[in-house]
């Protein structure tokens, strides 16, 4: 007899991996940012905004990998203790300067344990450029982006996730903090001029367009305070 016969095996369907839905409109966003005319000299300045412990800082990283590694100016690194909110002047002398003149940037960056500036952090000219922080579509700012981003988390519901992140030692800090932020986007809204809005929860990108047309043509000249 010749050699036992073989069972023939067929191949197991194995579910193709696709990305995410979060993943693809993540894509899309970042293909529709690159598509913008630029905003600021060469470069499509996109802010994220939202309120203190809304997810920013996590979606902006995420932005910016999509995007290739787009840089992220922190805007914590520009705010102080006597001014959380008085960076209007160093973002633009140290960042939007440069960069509307086609320069890499670089800017001071503030030690809030030595509660001074120690070091400095480079932006590097390129095609998209993120800054996140609470007031980042300040009306100071706008007439610099090409989109601006609100992550949508109320107050009440940000404030609880940062506290339970940071611990009850900054809990001083954070009461503080929470009246800062209510005045200045009392005086101040950036959601109505937003032209994306992201679930401060789950991450996801909402469709449509909130406020002023995200596409209109801007230039840098970034108003004074």
């Amino acid at each position: 007899m010749g050699p036992a016969a073989r069972p023939v095996v067929q191949p197991v369907a194995r579910p193709v991996a696709r990305p995410s839905a979060r993943a693809d409109a993540l894509a899309a966003l970042a293909a529709e940012l690159r598509a913008l005319p630029p905003s600021c000299g060469p470069v499509r300045l996109v802010a994220v905004d939202g309120h203190a412990g809304s997810g920013k800082t996590t979606f902006a990283a995420r932005l910016a990998a999509a995007l290739g590694g787009a840089p992220v100016v922190h805007l914590d690194d520009l705010a102080t203790h006597a001014e959380p909110f008085g960076w209007t002047g160093r973002l633009r002398g140290q960042v939007l300067e440069p960069l509307a003149a086609g320069r890499d940037a670089e800017y001071e960056v503030y030690d809030w344990t030595l509660r001074r500036f120690a070091g400095t952090a480079p932006v590097p000219l390129a095609p998209v450029v993120l800054v996140e922080g609470v007031g980042a579509g300040r009306r100071a700012v706008r007439p610099s982006l090409a989109r601006l981003v609100w992550m949508e988390l109320d107050a009440a519901a940000a404030r609880r996730r940062g506290e339970e992140r940071d611990g009850p030692e900054l809990a001083e800090f954070w009461a503080g903090w929470a009246l800062a932020e209510s005045a200045h986007f009392a005086a101040d809204p950036s959601r109505p001029h937003a032209g994306t809005l992201v679930d401060g929860v789950t991450g996801r990108i909402a469709p449509g367009t909130v406020g002023e047309p995200s596409t209109m043509p801007l230039t840098c000249g970034v108003a004074r305070k």
